[in-house]
């Protein structure tokens, strides 16, 4: 497979002096129709990394962004931009201004509790709630970027918007892409539903959701916002999302037992999922995707 290194249009995502080319907008569905942006792009071979000679390269391959609870709010700046209330109840970590109105200049301009003073994106999951039907407000959110695939990697664009998860699941959803746990200090095996943790105060319960790591290189965004992006298989992309890029585990921590009165604002235990709205810093993520993941390390404290 080529590696791949892309050039942004300047204009659309905000990058700099990088080769400018053309873009446009495409509308979607005729209900709940969205804008969508496309990149027209230049793809070139990336000379300064080689791939991964196996598997067994890439194990512990990453780096961590953690960052604090900032806020709640009933909005979703990708599923309903600039509809505020329309959603239900979101947790959200890193960027303290992600709202129904958020772009990425406003991102921007904002700021940021995550340990990586680059990392101004916006995350978000749904709220947990507990038996009596009140929020509970995280903990914190551990959020790894790690290299599954053998290729190098590219960074995010600027402006990067993915969900990853089903919040209308109604039947346990793909382990692979989100479960819950009690910490990596209890044995247990991932569950879709909510477990019941042996100590809140030593071991919290936890969400974990993973998202794709494959790009199609021409949007920041999709109609049903899942759709740009694949996941890779048997480490490498497939042909129509060929753009590798780093995999995001973000992993949410709970300091409550959890069971089974505990559940999710966007409807019962099974709907899990997150967003992501990409506004790093370009030069701050580029350098840890070449230095931590194409590099072959793990950059991380855990």
């Amino acid at each position: 497979m080529k590696r791949y290194g892309i050039i942004f249009l300047t204009t659309l995502l905000g990058l700099g002096a990088v080769a400018a080319a053309a873009a446009g907008a495409s509308i979607f569905g005729s209900k709940g129709s969205i804008s969508v942006e496309r990149l027209a792009h230049r793809v070139q071979p990336n000379t300064a990394f080689r791939p991964a000679i196996s598997p067994k390269d890439l194990k512990g391959v990453n780096f961590e962004s953690a960052c604090d609870f900032t806020h709640r709010n009933t909005d979703d700046a990708i599923v309903f931009p600039k509809q505020p209330g329309k959603s239900h109840d979101h947790s959200y970590f890193g960027n303290s201004t992600t709202d129904a109105y958020s772009t990425l200049r406003s991102m921007k301009n904002g700021s940021t509790n995550c340990d990586q003073p680059g990392d101004l994106a916006g995350y978000w999951v749904p709220t947990l709630l507990d038996p009596q039907g009140n929020p509970v407000e995280p903990r914190r959110a551990s959020i790894y970027y790690r290299r599954k695939i053998l290729e190098p990697l590219q960074s995010f664009p600027a402006g990067l918007k993915l969900i990853a998860g089903d919040s209308k699941a109604t039947a346990p959803q793909d382990p692979d892409i989100t479960f819950w746990n009690c910490g990596p200090f209890v044995n247990m095996q991932p569950s879709s539903t909510i477990p019941k943790c042996p100590d809140a105060d030593k071991k919290s319960l936890g969400l974990q959701v993973r998202f794709p790591d494959c790009w199609d290189g021409r949007t920041l965004d999709s109609p049903d916002h899942k759709s740009h992006f694949a996941y890779s298989q048997r480490y490498h992309c497939p042909a129509d999302h060929p753009v590798a890029m780093p995999m995001i585990q973000l992993i949410v921590r709970y300091s409550v037992t959890g069971g089974a009165g505990y559940t999710l604002a966007s409807g019962g235990q099974l709907s899990a999922h997150a967003d992501f709205f990409n506004a790093w810093d370009p030069a701050a993520l580029k350098n840890l995707v070449d230095s931590c993941l194409n590099a072959l390390k793990n950059c991380s404290s855990s």
